[in-house]
């Protein structure tokens, strides 16, 4: 496992270790695991799921038909 030396400022500190000590981990593993959620490239399957959970949400068409276009701005 790769090791890296990473440098901030007191405050940013502080707030590291008081939340990973609520969370009852170590500071790296509270590190690695934010860079982890933070560079994830992929939905969870828990927002995947909601794919369609509004039965009744207007499609494309009754959106366009109920809507008043407005006055373009010219370039």
């Amino acid at each position: 496992m790769a090791q890296v030396t990473i440098y901030m400022n007191n405050d940013l500190e502080e707030k590291i270790k008081k939340i990973a000590k609520s969370m009852n981990v170590s500071i790296s593993k509270f590190i690695a695991t934010s860079l982890e959620r933070r560079l994830q490239d992929e939905w969870p399957d828990s927002i995947k799921g909601l794919n369609g959970s509004w039965d009744d949400f207007a499609d494309i068409k009754e959106i366009r038909n109920n809507a008043d276009d407005v006055q373009r701005v010219e370039f």
